[in-house]
């Protein structure tokens, strides 16, 4: 993006989502590369966050998305206590049609360009075998496969955390950590959710599904006939006798249509960004709807692609993703206290964690 519109410049200064350190703006014209990587803080060390490989409507779009992803990252990253900040960076273009290894290679050397300040992983539409392509131009790319020194599928902590998360909620509301007899609606078995089907099965849940896509359903179907499949999230969020809904798939999945029809008491789920705006927790908080922060739930694939920054093992990894049951159970105690939603009470917890961050970097430099 050699030029910019009077349109993405306003979202850059004007978004509600403000106060980033850093916005690049990439374009490599013989690859067909553009590219937008937003470095929200550092305070508590450099900004970890996925690459999003998505056709947007318009790089106004694509400009705000990354803005949103990188402050929820940054979010999520002091909350994991992985002493890192949070940044996101979205490639724009259908990836079926567009991705190639020279668009991959050139990104690379984007990401390189920022010496560390940025690291890169796996988001929707980017895959080990992408990052794999990205870390041969630069030092600074996470979520490699095992063979090239990475962590693999970070899909796979990811769905176990939100697990932690939903038996933190249950524990919360009914006193018992056992999702074992309810019922457990899951918005989007793909990548995550397929894997968080499988944790939910083997606690004793009942789980409804569904998704877009198909062929995720019929390979959840097929292994586990006892799970039942809904035509689409509108049915899903309806369904009676419903204890636990998790929005699996892309952001904005509570909003001021899905909220009122809740049947569900709990939300817990995988997809970033699930308040579409600010009030919706208060929504969910009237309703009586106990409602587990995403960025708090999902933090178990960044767990897992930051410790290849230290030599990457995966029970280590895994005895971080765990604590994701007392962190979300703190929240909530937290939340009781203030007299506030748990998405806010994670919010004072993140942003003190920053301040802190800031404030020992300050002294460290005078």
């Amino acid at each position: 993006m050699t030029e910019m519109t009077d349109g993405v410049l306003h979202t850059l200064f004007h978004s509600e989502q403000g106060g980033h350190e850093q916005v690049v703006l990439c374009q490599d014209r013989a690859t067909g590369l553009k590219a937008v990587i937003a470095i929200h803080s550092t305070a508590l060390g450099p900004a970890l966050g996925g690459t999003r490989f998505h056709a947007y409507a318009s790089d106004e779009e694509a400009v705000l998305d990354a803005l949103n992803l990188s402050r929820g990252m940054s979010y999520k990253n002091a909350m994991a206590g992985l002493g890192l900040g949070g940044g996101k960076a979205v490639i724009i273009g259908d990836p079926d049609q567009i991705k190639t290894e020279d668009l991959l290679l050139a990104y690379g050397r984007f990401v390189e360009s920022l010496g560390g300040r940025y690291v890169t992983a796996c988001d929707v539409g980017t895959y080990v075998a992408d990052m794999d392509v990205v870390a041969r131009e630069t030092r600074w790319a996470t979520g490699r496969s095992p063979e090239n020194g990475g962590a693999g599928d970070s899909s796979v902590l990811t769905a176990f955390g939100v697990f932690q998360g939903m038996r933190a909620s249950a524990q919360h509301l009914w006193g018992d950590p056992t999702l074992r007899g309810r019922k457990v609606g899951v918005a989007g078995v793909g990548k995550v959710g397929h894997y968080l089907v499988e944790h939910l099965l083997e606690d004793g849940a009942e789980v409804v599904i569904t998704d877009v896509r198909e062929e995720s359903v019929r390979r959840i179907l097929d292994k586990h006939p006892q799970v039942t499949a809904v035509a689409d999230t509108d049915a899903l969020i309806r369904t009676e006798g419903l204890d636990i809904y998790a929005p699996c798939a892309l952001g904005g999945a509570l909003n001021d249509a899905t909220v009122p029809a809740l049947t569900a008491t709990i939300v817990c789920g995988a997809a970033n960004n699930q308040l579409a705006h600010p009030g919706i927790e208060k929504d969910l908080a009237d309703r009586g709807i106990l409602y587990a922060p995403d960025y708090v739930v999902n933090a178990g694939g960044v767990i897992q692609v930051a410790d290849e920054l230290h030599g990457f093992d995966f029970d280590r990894c895994k005895a971080k993703a765990t604590k994701i049951f007392d962190t979300t159970l703190e929240i909530f105690a937290r939340a009781k206290t203030d007299g506030i939603p748990p998405a806010a009470a994670a919010d004072r917890i993140a942003e003190q964690r920053m301040a802190d961050g800031r404030a020992a970097k300050a002294a460290k430099a005078s």
